[in-house]
């Protein structure tokens, strides 16, 4: 489903990611480890087409509705619009309709459902916790995406408990077939879900230069990076 051969990306005339080569299949679970600045957000843009290489190239076979991309989240968004126009407009993806049909309408309260978020949906957006304003994005993603979810931190601003229970439903989304590419520092649920790793870092010596490890969690528990960056404390 995604090639990326040779990638090298550019931030503020920054070598972020420096010639990175991996594949996804359909269907397929990868988690996106890495230490902050390492690229991974970067990587996400570049995958969907917000950012434009400066060299290599990123190979995919989308279309109209296949994606559901949910950007890392730092301050309280915005929207004048309620919890379920928000989440509906999700599906606006699949179609080039100027209306919302009924499996749409469907799409959206299952997926308010699966977040726990269904009591919410005549509340204004704007009036909303941190934290309830992420479920109501991450239900917008599941209504945008039938092929794949690309997810930046989406556990961000949840609690352990909610967070455990996305990772759970991102689990059973997968087992359906819906692909998961998701940017986190959670290396646990890394290792627990994850089909295959995905490693961005810099070297240990400071020496600025790029290492990357792509693998099985077993192959990634086993590594050097990954020793390095459990120890280090980056399993939440």
């Amino acid at each position: 489903m995604i090639e990326v051969k040779n990638l090298t990306m550019k931030y503020d005339a920054r070598v972020v990611i420096d010639n990175l080569s991996f594949s996804m299949a359909d269907g397929e679970y990868i988690a996106v480890l890495g230490e902050n600045g390492s690229g991974k957000s970067t990587l996400a843009k570049a995958i969907v087409g917000l950012a434009e290489p400066a060299s290599g190239s990123v190979r995919h076979d989308f279309k109209r509705g296949d994606v559901g991309y949910l950007p890392q989240l730092r301050d309280r968004t915005s929207f004048p619009a309620t919890v379920s126009e928000v989440v509906l407009s999700g599906t606006l993806g699949a179609s080039a309709k100027p209306f919302y049909s009924r499996s749409d309408k469907n799409a959206a309260a299952d997926a308010m459902a699966r977040l726990g978020i269904s009591e919410l949906a005549k509340r204004p957006f704007s009036e909303l916790s941190g934290g309830q304003m992420r479920r109501v994005l991450i239900a917008r993603t599941l209504c945008a995406g039938r092929r794949l979810l690309i997810l930046d931190e989406p556990t961000a601003g949840l609690d352990p408990v909610a967070s455990a229970e996305l990772y759970e439903l991102l689990a059973g989304i997968n087992k359906n077939g819906v692909g998961v590419l998701i940017i986190s520092h959670d290396t646990g649920a890394a290792l627990r879900y994850a089909d295959r790793i995905l490693h961005l870092g810099i070297h240990a010596d400071g020496d600025d230069a790029h290492c990357y490890f792509f693998g099985t969690p077993d192959e990634y528990a086993s590594s050097e990076a990954g020793r390095r960056y459990i120890d280090a404390g980056g399993c939440d």
